[in-house]
């Protein structure tokens, strides 16, 4: 049997930011009917602890698709050539379990990351946001800009903040580039001030957004801690917020966001207000009014790597990209 190899360059070509934003709010949507499903993700890490092995399994069941996104986690690797988070998605039909594909993770991840805010803030942000903040400028950083613009039409300005200043101008230099007006700030209060949407994209343990920073009615993307200790957000952003999240049970298994102000007594258990895909399919309320601030905990979750690189997949062969090699074995007198 054939199985497709789809590299970061094939990937990109295939996968855009406005396509992989439909895909995403397809399969959140199919979760909330409870078309698609996961187990808990598994780490292990490495026995040095520089590093970790994470596996993501999960089944798309509209799409006939099971898989899994095998990734290896090393911070260390800020700095050197290598990115922070490799790995594939391996994509497997769901009739026999061949496998079809395997996808170059990082990029399938980096642009469904931006991708899956962008649908929570086309739910959940006001329609007349135009100012945004981003603090990180880091992998999860890169699709963000992008995907706000599709998700925030009147987009006017964006802010960045970055633990390295270097590091906040050259990201707004390459926002500049696309046509934005962006603006590096040596503050992360001072970048948030006046922002309508916020996204949080760094691997902080401690929180780099704090609730007396924002503003009514701003929304807030919590997208870049995705284990603990990881966390961005401080427990008063949380507790002023109506909170939405990727998943009820990873958040409440993995989103420190969530889980310190609940250990702390800020909140209670009941303060998830829905998952975002409830939202989509109007079973669970949204905004409810101008002046509240919303909150979308994105952890990542292993069914929209899945779509995505189900989305890359059929479409790479229509187009005749990668490499295609036989792989696997069939049973031997099986016609």
């Amino acid at each position: 049997m054939k199985t497709l190899f789809l590299g970061a360059g094939a990937v990109s070509e295939v996968l855009g930011m406005r396509e992989c934003i439909e895909v995403m709010d397809g399969c959140l949507r199919a979760m909330a009917r409870g078309e698609a499903g996961f187990p808990p993700r598994f780490a292990m890490p490495h026995p040095s602890r520089r590093g970790a092995l994470g596996m993501m399994p999960g089944y798309l069941k509209r799409e006939g698709v099971l898989g899994l996104k095998a990734t290896s986690v090393f911070p260390g690797n800020a700095g050197t050539k290598y990115e922070s988070h490799q790995g594939a998605v391996l994509l497997f039909e769901a009739e026999h379990g061949s496998l079809l594909a395997a996808v170059d993770a990082g990029t399938i991840t980096r642009v469904r990351t931006g991708a899956a805010s962008a649908v929570a803030t086309r739910a959940l942000a006001r329609k007349d946001s135009r100012v945004l903040a981003i603090l990180g400028s880091g992998t999860q950083a890169l699709s963000h800009p992008e995907g706000m613009e599709e998700a925030m039409p009147g987009l006017s300005a964006v802010r960045v903040w970055s633990r390295t200043q270097a590091n906040a101008k050259r990201f707004a230099g390459s926002a500049r580039g696309r046509g934005v007006d962006a603006e590096a700030f040596e503050g992360a209060a001072e970048a948030v001030e006046g922002a309508d949407v916020v996204c949080t994209v760094t691997g902080s343990t401690s929180p780099v957004l704090l609730g007396r920073w924002l503003g009514p009615g701003a929304h807030v993307n919590a997208a870049g801690a995705s284990r603990p200790p990881a966390r961005e957000l401080d427990s008063d952003a949380v507790k002023m917020s109506r909170l939405y999240v990727d998943s009820r049970e990873s958040a409440r298994l993995e989103a420190d966001d969530y889980l310190v102000p609940l250990r702390e007594g800020a909140i209670g258990e009941g303060h998830i207000v829905g998952e975002i895909g409830e939202v989509l399919e109007g079973t669970a309320p949204g905004r409810g009014a101008d002046s509240d601030v919303t909150v979308f905990k994105s952890l990542g979750l292993a069914i929209e790597d899945l779509a995505a690189a189900n989305f890359a997949y059929r479409r790479a062969a229509e187009l005749g990209l990668g490499t295609s090699l036989e792989f696997g074995s069939e049973r031997e007198g099986s016609g």
